[in-house]
């Protein structure tokens, strides 16, 4: 009668932890944000507990299921594509109507792409601030204003397609001469990391097409 959250690697298949394998193994049922990506993952470790697809397009509509199936008595592990539950990701919804109905959920520490992007960023990581995924279009330069005055590093996650528009709206808001730190393919052969000015970033990836998924770590003040 519990639901773990279960962080999966981000990359590196061996950042996956003895203990998670192990809360994999035992549980009734894996939540999987992509059973195919999930599939590849269990199959390395020799997992063989069943997979239901839980994603954002189906979370509100097969959640009381899973609470029901929780409460009679199974145990679940959610797990998403990389890293872990409730982060740019799928997790806040079920999590919260289990401890609605009095259920125990359970996380696992584990991979995040943030945490060792900050820590090599250069940037002051004693005190930040998370953003995710900026909004695409409406509210997005209101968010860009609103964290202008913002003392603490913030860090948001960007896909590769709108990594330069993400760096030109910094440009507009907080100047060409502010600090930044971009991380792509954490933990994965092809792992990098460009520090610099924005305007020195701008002119990296205008260069070098963006490949991958981004971590941005910067600093207004």
């Amino acid at each position: 009668m519990k639901l773990y959250l279960v962080p999966t690697p981000i990359g590196n298949l061996a950042d996956m932890t003895y203990r998670a394998v192990n809360v994999l193994n035992e549980v009734d049922l894996i939540l999987a944000e992509d059973t195919r990506t999930s599939g590849k993952l269990l199959q390395h470790y020799e997992i063989r507990t069943p997979m239901l697809s839980y994603h954002m397009h189906n979370e509100h509509k097969i959640v009381e299921n899973v609470v029901n199936r929780i409460k009679n008595g199974e145990s679940m592990a959610l797990i998403t594509d990389a890293g872990s539950p409730g982060i740019s990701d799928p997790g806040f919804l079920i999590t919260r109507k289990l401890l609605e109905n009095g259920l125990d959920v359970e996380a696992l520490p584990g991979a995040t792409a943030f945490v060792p992007a900050l820590v090599v960023s250069g940037l002051p990581c004693d005190k930040f601030v998370f953003e995710g995924f900026l909004p695409v279009k409406k509210g997005r330069q209101k968010r860009l204003e609103f964290l202008k005055d913002e003392k603490r590093t913030i860090i948001f996650y960007e896909s590769p397609h709108k990594l330069l528009k993400t760096l030109t709206d910094f440009k507009n808001h907080y100047g060409g001469d502010t600090q930044v730190s971009i991380s792509r393919e954490i933990t994965k052969m092809f792992e990098e990391h460009v520090r610099g000015t924005v305007d020195e970033a701008l002119l990296f990836f205008d260069k070098k097409k963006p490949k991958g998924e981004f971590v941005i770590s910067i600093s207004i003040q």
